[in-house]
């Protein structure tokens, strides 16, 4: 398989595993109706800090990932900033990366790199990421990509509109961006979508029970291979209808130039004895004279039953195809619009319609699942998450992930509170969703400096850590941890046990004692114990015996590998 060479991957390539898990801390005040809000999170900071912090508790467990990156074009004044150990990488930081930056897509590439590592761990084995994306760095991210999901788990580039009067580039007016598609599992089957419901136009006297509907063909449309069964005269109104709307003198005539030449109709008589019965016959005038047009219901169908037919309700629905999102309301102009009408002015750039980001999560094709957007931006994926989840009485959550994105001219500017934030409380307030969320930040690192300056996690947070470091798994019962016990949860043929206050002075007073042992072995018969805390007063026969392993906190605890 081909692969991608850019300045700096050798040093990036690992880098997710070295950054730090951090906390994240709940902002009460800036939460909005978290009562109703069903897990969804706004967390605000640095997108790679966060999905590390995640995943403790969802790995493998996003169903859907849509994100929206800088596009490099070296306009939209990103700056590298990830924390790497290396001088190359280290020349790059703070720096305002533009059009004439040489080494734009290499920076480019080196920060989109550890965050779709981290993605791709979140994501669930049935899931799949949804990346915008265009013509500067498509090429790239593809092959970036390839390497990372495993080129066997492409899926689609699909072009989107993104005006209809386009920026002219040379000579060719640039129109439209693009989506690519990428799934966890080459098994995964992506849903079929509705037809388009503007397709079906007309009305009748069945529209309460039917819908709406159109007519598509005539009822000897595609007549090619013959059956005499199908050949018969029918008669309408007093008029008489054959199979190709012609007469017998005509067809015979055309058989003698075309001895093939024949037509029947789709329908037997009995099909059609029922289908005029039932409304699903219409007779329209053409410029070839009267035709018979069969109708199709949005919302219902003729199917076989017991010899004959009967009426059955339908949900139509097709498989998606690279061309879904070409319409005007997928575009750029839709989605300011949308934006000013929820904030009242132009409150953000570059947003996407929160259609668009609505029928992707469709083909993800479950209802009560977790959606992350790592670049939030305005927010728009919690809105069309809140939307599609009144639409269809979904129960999906939203995870959000934005940086503040101040700088020296604006210190104190804060998008992720000011805009992505307030956009998903107007609409909800707006919109009449019955939805909420938490507000969080990036908290402290959970590492050995940062707790012996005393900055320490809570006992759940820390218990969530320990076991994800333990398993490479999310701790899937959470209420079962107790700090009274030391329990954390069990994993296989292990259960883990934590020892550990949220207080520097207590803790360098506690340890794995003998009588803690002996209580451990009592709660976990027929399992091994792995039990961390700062000391251990046990000897190595006893804890041979009683299948005990002691990971010390916080020294050994990083230095475990996951198993």
């Amino acid at each position: 398989m081909p692969t991608l060479q850019f300045k700096g991957k050798n040093i990036i390539w690992n880098h997710h595993l070295s950054v730090p898990y951090h906390t994240l801390e709940e902002v009460e005040d800036l939460h909005f109706q978290p009562e109703k809000g069903n897990g969804n999170l706004i967390i605000e900071g640095d997108n790679l800090i966060a999905l590390k912090a995640l995943l403790p508790e969802y790995a493998g467990k996003v169903k859907c990932i849509y994100i929206d990156p800088p596009y490099n074009t070296g306009n939209e004044g990103w700056v590298y900033n990830d924390n790497v150990n290396s001088p190359l990488i280290n020349e790059w930081l703070g720096k305002v990366v533009g059009t004439d930056d040489l080494t734009r897509h290499d920076k480019w590439l080196c920060m989109m790199t550890p965050r779709l590592f981290l993605l791709r761990d979140l994501l669930a084995n049935d899931g799949v990421i949804f990346i915008s994306i265009d013509d500067n760095a498509l090429t790239y991210l593809r092959v970036l990509c390839d390497e990372i999901f495993g080129q066997h788990n492409f899926v689609a580039v699909l072009p989107r509109i993104t005006k209809k009067a386009g920026k002219t580039t040379g000579s060719i007016a640039k129109n439209n961006d693009y989506i690519l598609v990428y799934k966890k599992d080459e098994n995964l089957e992506l849903a079929d979508i509705e037809v388009d419901e503007d397709n079906y136009e007309l009305e009748d006297e069945y529209f309460l029970s039917r819908g709406h509907y159109k007519l598509s063909q005539t009822l000897d449309y595609g007549s090619i291979q013959y059956s005499p069964s199908l050949d018969y005269e029918i008669e309408l109104d007093g008029f008489v209808f054959i199979p190709g709307g012609v007469t017998k003198d005509e067809m015979e005539k055309r058989q003698i130039r075309n001895p093939k030449s024949d037509w029947c109709w789709r329908w037997s008589p009995k099909l059609f004895k029922f289908g005029l019965e039932n409304g699903f016959v219409e007779v329209k005038e053409t410029k070839n004279g009267k035709r018979i047009y069969t109708k199709t219901y949005l919302n219902a169908t003729i199917k076989k039953n017991n010899g004959g037919y009967i009426i059955e309700e339908v949900k139509r629905e097709k498989k998606p195809t690279t061309l879904e999102f070409i319409d005007n309301k997928y575009s750029n102009d839709n989605s300011k619009k949308e934006i000013e009408k929820i904030f009242g002015y132009k409150a953000f750039d570059y947003s996407k319609p929160s259609i668009l980001v609505l029928e992707l999560l469709k083909l993800s094709n479950n209802k009560d699942s977790i959606i992350l957007d790592s670049f939030a931006g305005s927010g728009t994926t919690m809105q069309a998450v809140n939307e599609l989840n009144k639409v269809d009485g979904g129960s999906r959550k939203c995870i959000l992930v934005q940086m503040k994105e101040e700088n020296e001219l604006e210190p104190d500017k804060n998008n992720c509170q000011n805009i992505t934030r307030e956009r998903n409380k107007l609409a909800i307030e707006k919109l009449g969703y019955e939805s909420g969320f938490k507000y969080l930040k990036v908290g402290t690192a959970i590492d050995p400096e940062k707790m012996l300056e005393g900055q320490l996690p809570t006992y759940e947070q820390f218990a969530k850590y320990i076991y994800y470091l333990g398993t490479g798994e999310h701790l899937a019962d959470a209420k079962n941890i107790n700090a009274e016990n030391h329990f954390v949860g069990t994993h296989g043929a292990k259960a883990f046990y934590l020892i550990y206050k949220q207080d520097v002075e207590t803790l360098t007073r506690l340890a794995l004692n003998l009588s803690i042992a002996e209580d451990i072995v009592k709660h976990s018969p027929n399992k091994r114990r792995v039990i961390y805390a700062p000391a251990c007063f046990l000897d190595s026969d006893y804890m041979e015996e009683k299948q005990i392993e002691f990971v010390s906190i916080p020294y050994n605890l990083f230095e475990r590998q996951t198993n």
